[in-house]
This record gives structure tokens, C-alpha cells and sequence, in this order.
């Protein structure tokens, strides 16, 4: 809905700007589509940005398409022109709906008995749930991105959105296991959209400087998803029946794409260009318009077979890609397999019923809310260097995951394995979570960032490359968590993956010191401040 104002907002400034180069233009019996109007049209920046073979006074060939671009720097109908308020309400739209997806892979966890007897089959097979939905989520990343650079980001949002809740549905109404885990996949694959698109909405609204505060506005909300679900989900399956965490997510995801439909405007500027070149077409007559999308005559099918191989062809030479892709993949298992993980946490541990073990992740969540206060400190910093270099290394994005977040999962993993007796307070392991959610959001936001201003145009491929590794390994360990925690328990299970995490931890700290000289010697890596 919202859209369709947005296209008769800029048909009215075409049309007002139209009217008034006619009235400019009125020595020269301007009509429309006439060579006059061609001439007067010429002759002005908002409307074209002429071929270099000739200059603002002269007509263009009579064949040579005018390439219709942004009436300068502010014009109000380019979306990375809004205010900062306007612009953040959009961001925080996009957050929505990742967060009402990223919920809904995780909240089946809390029904895994009541779905394993309904269905009469093991807990193993029942996490098949969570883990086919994750799967799903990591294979429709490959192929969201090029959508969403030929029909605009709402377009994918909103189509895939709408699929995502058909499945869902489907899923809740589903008569057997089989059925209920085909059409959970199939809801995680078209919900996998807001997660791959999102960094390219934010880079549709936001200046380099400005990402530093934008991306996290973004991200922890999204990230608060999981153990969102989990909260929500902690005692419907007793009271009101597993099926019950399928409509929960069905409603509150309807909710979130009317707001969304009825609220978020287009934010993909080539597109917003391609409906100002057809708009001049139309009231001009002059078929010589066009946008700068027009001017590319690559198809949509290569460039999604080469959305689907380039992530895997990237993964042969860039280090950085190889270590950011291990280092989240590391950090997703770590947390979807605490999804059975905290029934033997806390759960057995502390006995506590399956309902107030899923209430307990409102501790992870509010380490998550604590990245926030990061925010600050990084943009100042951030901002200082800019003033200085006019430019932002890609390197000063990993201060997010230096400032605490790289040492605090394995700190908050071996606190959480090492404290959780019953002879200790609950308090401690609880404590852990947060620190751990902190943690964990601090490398994601860092990851993200560093990759997107790493790779520049290539960064979709890469971000595609990262989506798919850890959704689809993290799949895999939330069917092995259960049986890893029964066999050798928590507190060597967490040791482990605490161990693992040290090792990880040091990543963020070698980019920052050897990325410069990493993305100097790549093919695919922007070399600012690289030198």
C-alpha cells in the first residue's frame, strides 16, 4: 500500500517538474515528446545525466538513451534522503519481520514432546522440526538477493512473507510427521528473505557512518527472535497444544506484514529510478528515458545460478569469508543447540519444568538488549576517524566483537558449564546466558558489517555464503545437541564448545591487524585503508 502512494508521489513530482520546464521551455513551443522537450530536457540534471559525447547544451543523439537519475543530493523521493527518524522507523519495520521469523525457528523447540507423541515418534526425529526449518532458512539465502535487485525489496518481503505463513499454517494443520517437516522446511526457505535482504535495505537508507548506529538497530532486535520464541512459546504446548505454536507465529506475522504493507515504502533506489524513467515515458512520450537497470541486459536466471555458485567459488580465496563464516557457524551452534541444551542446563539440573526452563532464556535476552550500549561508544570512535581519514576502514567495524564480544562466549560457556550444580545458585548459569547474549550479538553485528564493507558489491555473495554455512551446520547440531548433552553432559559439553570458542575468539583481533594487508592481496576485497 504503501508503496503504491510512494509511486504516485513521484509521478506527482514528475508531472510538477514537467509543468514547470514547460513553462521555462514555452519559447521553444515546448510540447511533450517533441524535439524541443528533448532539448529543454536535456538540459536539466534532475532529469538526466546526458551521455559524456555531449554536453547540457547541446540535443543528444536522436538514438542515445537519457539516463534518468536523483534530482542531486537530497531529493526527497530517494529513500537515503528521509530523516533519520523516517529512516530508522523503516529499518525497524525489516527487524519485525526477521524477528518474527527467527522466532518461529526456534519456538517449535518448546513443543518437541508433544508433537514427538502426538506423532508417535522420537525426540531425535521431533527436533527434525527446528533443525529442516534452519536448513531451509540457509538454502533460501542464495536466492533471495537477486530477487530483490529486480523487483525491489518489498516486492520479495511481501511474496516471500506471504508464503512463509502459508507454510506455517500448512505445518500447523499438518496430520503426520512427514507432512509437518516438508512444510517446515519449505517455511523457513521463503523465510529466509528478511535475514539476506536486510543488509541491502540498510544500505539502501544509510551513509557509511551512519551503519554504525543503523546495522545494530537492525540486528538486535532480529536477533532477539530466538529466545523470543522460546519465551512465547513456554507454555502453549501444555495449556493450548503444540499446533498452537504454529497459529501464535501464523498471527503474529500476519500482524507484522499488514504493518509492513500498509507502512514500508520502497527503499531499492535503482528501482525507484526504473518507475521515474517510466513515468517520464509516459507523459512525454520520449521512449529515450531510462534508468540505469534498464541499461543491463543480464537476465534474472544467470545471475541466480551465479547468486547460488559465486558464494561457493568466493569461498576458495578470501581468507576473511573462510574465518567470519567459521567463526558465526561456530556461534549458531553454540545456540540452537541450547535449544534442547537448556533442558539438561537448567532443566535437570535445577528441576525445573519444561515451562520455566523456556522462561529462562529472557536471560540471553537481555545480554542481547545490553549490545546497545555499545552503539555510542563505537559511532564516536568511529566518527573521530571519519573526520580524520574522510573514509572507514572496514577493520573499524570489528570493534563491536573486540569490545568484549569475541572473549564473552567463551567466558559465559565455561561459567555456565562449570557453576551449573544444583549446590549453586541458578543465578550463575543465568548470569552466563546474558553474558553469552551479549556476546554473541556483539560478533554478529561485527561480522555482518566488516563482510558488507569488505566485499562492497561482491558482499551479497559472501553474506549469502555465511547464511547458508551456519544455518544449515546449526540444522545439523539441533538434532545431535540432545544426544551430545545426555551422553557425555553438561559440563564437558560446554567445556568443549567453550574451547572452540577460544580459539575463535582471537579472529576479530587478527583482522584487525592483518585485514588491510588480507583484502590488499584479494581479488574480490575493497582496498580502503589498505595501503
Amino acid at each position: 500500500m504503501e508503496s503504491l502512494f510512494q509511486y504516485q508521489r513521484i509521478r506527482r513530482a514528475v508531472c510538477d517538474q514537467l509543468a514547470e520546464i514547460k513553462e521555462k521551455c514555452r519559447c521553444e513551443n515546448y510540447t511533450p515528446g517533441s524535439p524541443h522537450s528533448s532539448s529543454c530536457h536535456s538540459r536539466n540534471v534532475w532529469l538526466s545525466d546526458p551521455p559524456k559525447q555531449f554536453s547540457l547544451q547541446e540535443k543528444p543523439p536522436i538514438n542515445s538513451p537519457i539516463i534518468v537519475d536523483w534530482d542531486g543530493q537530497d531529493d526527497p523521493l530517494n529513500p537515503a534522503s528521509q530523516s533519520v527518524s523516517r529512516k530508522l522507523f523503516m529499518t525497524f519495520l525489516v527487524s519485525l519481520l526477521a524477528f518474527s521469523v527467527t522466532a518461529t525457528s526456534a519456538i517449535d523447540a518448546c513443543g518437541i514432546l508433544q508433537y514427538s507423541e502426538d506423532f508417535n515418534v522420537s525426540e531425535v526425529v521431533g527436533s527434525l522440526a527446528t533443525a529442516l526449518f534452519l536448513v531451509g532458512f540457509g538454502s533460501g539465502s542464495l536466492l533471495s538477493g537477486p530477487f530483490s535487485e529486480t523487483f525491489g525489496r518489498n516486492a520479495v518481503y511481501l511474496i516471500t512473507m506471504i508464503l512463509f505463513l502459508i507454510f506455517i499454517m500448512a505445518a500447523g494443520l499438518a496430520p503426520n510427521i512427514h507432512s509437518h517437516l516438508i512444510f517446515r522446511f519449505l517455511a523457513g526457505f521463503f523465510g529466509s528473505t528478511p535475514l539476506t535482504c536486510a543488509g541491502g535495505t540498510v544500505a539502501d537508507l544509510w551513509n557509511p557512518l551512519q551503519k554504525t548506529y543503523a546495522f545494530p538497530a537492525y540486528a538486535i532486535p532480529s536477533f532477539v527472535g530466538p529466545m523470543a520464541g522460546q519465551i512465547i512459546g513456554s507454555y502453549i504446548p501444555i495449556n493450548l497444544g503444540w499446533r498452537w505454536l504454529e497459529w501464535i507465529m501464523l498471527i503474529m506475522g500476519g500482524a507484522i506484514l499488514v504493518i509492513v504493507l500498509l507502512f514500508q515504502p520502497e527503499t531499492y533506489g535503482p528501482l525507484l529510478l526504473y518507475w521515474k524513467a517510466k513515468i517520464l515515458r509516459e507523459e512525454t512520450g520520449d521512449e529515450r528515458y531510462k534508468a540505469p537497470m534498464e541499461l543491463k541486459n543480464e537476465a534474472l536466471g544467470p545471475r541466480l545460478l551465479a547468486s547460488v555458485y559465486r558464494p561457493f567459488a568466493l569461498v576458495y580465496s578470501e581468507l576473511i569469508i573462510i574465518l567470519m563464516s567459521l567463526y558465526l557457524t561456530v556461534v549458531y551452534i553454540v545456540l540452537f543447540t541450547f535449544l534442547e541444551g537448556y533442558t539438561y542446563v537448567f532443566g535437570h539440573t535445577y528441576g525445573l519444568s519444561q515451562q520455566m526452563t523456556s522462561i529462562l532464556w529472557v536471560g540471553m535476552l537481555c545480554g542481547i538488549l545490553l549490545v546497545g550500549c555499545l552503539v555510542p561508544v563505537v559511532y564516536s570512535w568511529t566518527a573521530k576517524e571519519y573526520k580524520k581519514t574522510s573514509s572507514i576502514a572496514p577493520e573499524m567495524r570489528l570493534w563491536f566483537a573486540m569490545l568484549g564480544g569475541a572473549p564473552a562466549v567463551p567466558i559465559s560457556l565455561f561459567w555456565m558449564g562449570w557453576t551449573s550444580y544444583p549446590s549453586i545458585s541458578i543465578w550463575s548459569p543465568l548470569i552466563a546466558s546474558a553474558v553469552f547474549g551479549y556476546g554473541i550479538t556483539a560478533i554478529f553485528v561485527s561480522a555482518y558489517m566488516y563482510i558488507i564493507d569488505s566485499y562492497g558489491v561482491y558482499s551479497a555473495s559472501a553474506l549469502g555464503f555465511l547464511v547458508f554455512t551456519r544455518y544449515v551446520v546449526a540444522g545439523g547440531m539441533t538434532v545431535a545437541g540432545g544426544p551430545i548433552y545426555r551422553s557425555i553432559g553438561v559440563h564437558y559439553t560446554l567445556t568443549i564448545l567453550g574451547a572452540i570458542s577460544t580459539a575463535m575468539a582471537a579472529i576479530p583481533y587478527l583482522l584487525y591487524v592483518y585485514g588491510p594487508r588480507i583484502r590488499k592481496y584479494s581479488k574480490f576485497a575493497v582496498n580502503v585503508g589498505a595501503d
